[in-house]
């Protein structure tokens, strides 16, 4: 019989819901897998505006969004999450191919968590949702 006061060998891990946007297929895919290699909950959007009605109706704990998108782009969609209320407080690191220092200079203006050049390292993406959930 075990012991109550016995202490388990397993780690505990602060699993976090994750909505990845993108409006590559194949990107979402990769970032799906690294997502749910690291045992959190993947959700997916294909662009913008899919990405603000799955925010309000899932509440995911973090937003991975990529800026170039058809309609609307990763940048107005984050500055729509800013405002509403019912997401405001949800964090967005953007994922990108647009690598220029104004670019990820841009997105931090705009409020953002995070940013991270595609091709993805997937260390690099790890700190960057471990960083925000740990907080």
């Amino acid at each position: 019989m075990t012991s109550p006061l016995q202490v388990s060998n397993k780690k505990a891990e602060t699993m976090a819901k994750v909505l990845i946007v993108d409006d590559s297929q194949i990107y979402r895919f990769k970032l799906r897998k690294l997502v749910e290699t690291k045992g959190h909950e993947a959700l997916t959007a294909n662009n913008g505006e899919e990405a603000l009605q799955l925010a309000r109706e899932e509440q995911p704990d973090i937003i991975l969004m990529d800026i170039v998108m058809p309609g609307m782009s990763g940048y107005e969609a984050k500055r729509s999450l800013a405002r509403d209320p019912a997401t405001t407080h949800i964090p967005v690191i953007f994922v990108s191919s647009r690598s220029a220092d104004s670019d990820r200079l841009w997105g931090m203006r705009l409020g953002a968590a995070g940013y991270v050049t595609k091709p993805v390292n997937p260390d690099q993406l790890d700190s960057a949702i471990d960083g925000i959930v740990a907080a």
